[in-house]
């Protein structure tokens, strides 16, 4: 039967509609092709660290080769001075660093907003009490006038040290931050004398003892003889590790820097740089 003007208007609205449907389909199709693929874990082949000068350069020469078997190629970049490693890090100049402890990046995250975290363990350098003119804790006369580094993590280390050895007592409740002010008992009337980090080492002719930092007695010709205490290891909260942006905490290559630090022909270096006055912590 021949069709009504009714019905070859709906006939050709069908075709138009499956002419739209299949224009539309096609537009998604193509758009889809020219969007982005999903990003993709960064698998960075070079990657550089923040270290600070001295004995750990030897350390990482070895942590180089180790990294270079698996394909990572590590450039250390040296740093002398420790306020720097962490700003650089967080301005994306260096990939990681491996210079601090816990307590000493916590206060520069409240100082700054750094948004740096823990990748992995490297080592523990118990800090230690050192003199020139007294054999032991005990010899230390009325009045001995003892340094100490005046940074906040590290102030308060030390007079935990000679709290642990009855040199004075510190307020109930004080943390790892405490400062001379919070001293509550000196039973010895020490004069406790606040340096910079860097300094307090080489000022130890001058002084009756100085708490000093491991990597700063070794650069300041100390020997371990020198030592005549030393905080305890176990359960250490001063652990030095190594440290990434919070962002790059996942990537690849994180994990191989970690397992490059991690490993037996590290330590074996690590013992023989360090002789005995740190120890690895993984």
């Amino acid at each position: 039967m021949p069709k009504t003007v009714l019905q070859l208007l709906d006939s050709v609205r069908l075709t138009r509609r499956a002419g739209l449907a299949a224009m539309l389909a096609a537009t998604v199709a193509t758009f889809a092709s020219t969007m982005p693929a999903p990003a993709q874990a960064e698998d960075k082949t070079t990657v550089k660290v923040g270290i600070m000068s001295g004995e750990d350069e030897d350390v990482w020469r070895v942590v180089v080769t180790e990294a270079a078997k698996q394909g990572l190629t590590v450039e250390p970049v040296i740093f002398n001075d420790y306020t720097q490693p962490n700003e650089a890090l967080e301005r994306g100049e260096i990939d990681a660093n491996a210079f601090q402890h816990g307590p000493y990046l916590e206060n520069q995250i409240q100082a700054h907003g750094y948004k740096i975290v823990i990748a992995g363990y490297t080592a523990v350098w118990p800090i230690g009490i050192y003199s020139k003119k007294h054999k032991g804790v005990a010899e230390l006369p009325e009045g001995a006038v003892i340094g100490v580094p005046n940074d906040p993590s590290n102030e308060g280390r030390a007079l935990l040290v000679l709290q642990e050895q009855g040199v004075i007592k510190l307020k109930e409740g004080t943390g790892i931050l405490a400062t001379v002010a919070d001293v509550a008992e000196n039973p010895k009337n020490v004069e406790i004398k606040e340096l910079d980090a860097g300094i307090v080492g080489r000022t130890v002719d001058d002084l009756d003892a100085a708490v000093v930092n491991t990597n700063w007695a070794l650069q300041s010709g100390l020997a371990i003889e020198d030592r005549i205490a030393q905080e305890t290891i176990e359960n250490n909260p001063y652990r030095n590790f190594i440290a990434v942006r919070e962002a790059d905490k996942d990537q690849p290559w994180v994990k191989t820097l970690v397992s490059s630090y991690q490993n037996d022909a590290v330590k074996t270096e690590f013992d023989r740089v360090y002789k005995g006055t740190g120890t690895v912590a993984y």
